[in-house]
């Protein structure tokens, strides 16, 4: 009677280990389920927009970004400007107001309104006080994303960007494309190089640096280009051309191998207890 308890616990702690390695690979994948069905509800209700309510809610926008002109960053919005400003590009109701494909990373991620800690655990969120993403001169958008969640990849990534990588911000039936022309490692509170530029179209994406520590902040900054001239990179907003890729769980090796032994050795002393059994009948 207490071998087989001790064999029961023996399995137990094997699933535990083996659930808490696999926990960060199924949960990134389970995430990116989740994102990949958000853009798809945004696709689909943007298609279901007529061409004047679209051209409204991007004049809005515009007319919005040129009250940002001239003025500081402001983070803190009155409640009734965060009312006023998460009314705006919200075509689902859920708060998105489009997305980010940034292909070198292959990545495909959600933007939602604000940078609140719900969202930012599950998706990307545009910096209220920053320009709305639909582009044009003396605007700067800001979206920020979390790195080295365990439960989601989201910005992870985004350090691997280089001068010249390209990304794009899909809203409504736009596609904004943005080079990459500065990478800069500041500190929370510099935000000089997140102001508008006179003249200039830009869009930065936001994550904490080093990894683990986040006492700084990377800031990748694209500046407008034209689209690509390839349809496949010049995404525009259909079922079949701007869903990410049906995203999969990435094999790992180690984290296999490890899994691996746990079993053999479980196996072996579970083995080992029935031999002794045998021997003392």
């Amino acid at each position: 009677m207490r071998r087989k308890i001790v064999n029961i616990i023996l399995i137990l702690v094997l699933l535990l280990g083996v659930g808490i390695m696999l926990y960060p690979s199924f949960s990134d994948w389970w995430n990116q389920q989740h994102q990949t069905r958000a853009i798809a509800g945004y696709v689909e209700a943007s298609k279901d927009l007529s061409a004047e309510k679209k051209q409204e809610m991007l004049e809005e926008a515009r007319a919005y970004n040129k009250t940002l002109v001239g003025k500081t960053i402001n983070f803190n919005l009155t409640d009734e400007e965060m009312k006023e400003y998460e009314s705006i590009l919200d075509v689902t109701g859920t708060g998105i107001m489009g997305y980010v494909s940034i292909p070198k990373i292959k990545v495909s991620l959600p933007i939602y309104h604000g940078v609140d800690e719900a969202t930012l655990q599950i998706a990307i969120g545009h910096v209220a006080g920053t320009s709305l993403p639909v582009g044009g001169p003396s605007t700067h958008c800001v979206i920020s994303g979390h790195t080295g969640l365990p439960s989601a990849k989201l910005f992870t990534d985004i350090d691997q960007l280089e001068i010249g990588d390209r990304f794009m911000l899909e809203v409504l039936d736009q596609t904004l494309t943005y080079q990459v022309d500065q990478i800069t490692v500041v500190l929370p509170d510099e935000l000089e190089n997140l102001e508008i530029k006179e003249g200039k179209d830009y869009c930065t994406l936001v994550t904490c640096t080093p990894y683990g520590i986040n006492t700084h902040r990377l800031l990748v900054r694209g500046r407008r280009v034209a689209n690509a001239a390839d349809a496949s990179k010049n995404r525009k907003l259909s079922a079949d051309s701007a869903l990410p890729d049906e995203p999969e769980i990435q094999f790992n090796w180690y984290m296999a191998g490890a899994v691996a032994g746990l079993c053999l050795i479980v196996v072996g002393l579970i083995v080992r207890g029935r031999r002794k059994r045998r021997r003392k009948h």
